[in-house]
């Protein structure tokens, strides 16, 4: 007899038992009882956090099974969108490569090798902490019956009223070339820069002052293009003669209006205010 306990060499051999033998599966006649892992995502091997969750999940799945009900632990792993794209995405950069370079399959094809690759891993590492779960249903997000019914319980929804379509500012990833969810964006303040631009007045209109033209500033001068109207106070001295007009917006000659709104900080800038719809 070995004068200490060797677990590595022990556990191995009863999982493969275990699983053989289909003790992981539902079985008898009692209550269902099932738990779904929360899939963890292919951009990297498992931690502590997981090992603690799943010790939860498999005291719990053991003692249902104890007691007679059918109990069902279902297994499977998180695709994670664009998080697992930036992964792969820096990978290939530590080559040299950029996804531009490989084009669109082929780079597709690129994140596949990788879900096999972390996929193997992150099973391996829930076989290793014991976790005794079904692995005849294991199953990937994006496997082609998950993603029918994703689509069929969003056309559902849909019909059904509790999900609409509608125009709302998004995070926009200028090399992603897609939007993002706010949990994936990192807000923090930084210095900016006022610019100041002349909009000529339509009409012969002039300010208080004499002035041809209003002088708006923002920080935004790359949105200038989609603006729509300029805001002013409704109790600015300076504009509130010209509520009701119009500007010249530069560049475009295309005529847009001036609109008297409480939201505009007098004292800040010029007083006057772009705006430029679908832009924060």
């Amino acid at each position: 007899m070995d004068g200490s306990f060797d677990p590595a060499a022990i556990e191995a051999g009863l999982y493969d038992d275990w699983e053989r033998s289909g003790h992981f599966a539902p079985a008898g006649n009692g209550r269902a009882y099932c738990i779904v892992i929360p899939p963890p995502n292919i951009t990297d091997r498992l931690h502590i956090g997981h090992a603690f969750q799943h010790t939860l999940m498999d005291a719990l799945m053991r003692y249902h099974r104890m007691t007679g009900r059918r109990a069902l632990w279902q297994t499977g792993t998180d695709h994670a969108q664009i998080s697992t794209q930036m992964v792969v995405e820096r990978r290939l950069l530590q080559q040299g490569i950029k996804r531009e370079d490989l084009g669109r399959q082929a780079f597709i094809d690129r994140v596949w090798e990788w879900k096999q690759t972390t996929g193997g891993n992150i099973s391996r590492q829930i076989r290793r902490m014991g976790s005794s779960v079904d692995w005849r249903r294991e199953r990937f997000t994006m496997d082609e019956g998950f993603s029918r019914a994703v689509i069929e319980v969003f056309v559902r929804l849909y019909d059904e009223g509790l999900i609409y379509r509608g125009k709302r500012l998004v995070n926009w990833d200028p090399v992603l070339q897609t939007s993002i969810s706010d949990l994936e964006v990192d807000n923090h303040e930084e210095a900016g820069q006022l610019w100041h631009f002349r909009y000529p007045l339509a009409d012969g209109a002039r300010t208080q002052a004499g002035a041809d033209h209003l002088v708006v500033a923002t920080t935004r001068p790359e949105t200038m293009l989609g603006d729509t109207a300029v805001a002013v106070h409704p109790d600015d001295e300076r504009y509130r003669s010209l509520v009701g007009k119009a500007v010249i917006l530069p560049l475009v000659g295309r005529r847009i209006p001036i609109i008297a709104d409480d939201y505009v900080d007098r004292a800040f800038g010029s007083g006057c205010v772009k705006i430029t719809p679908g832009h924060d």
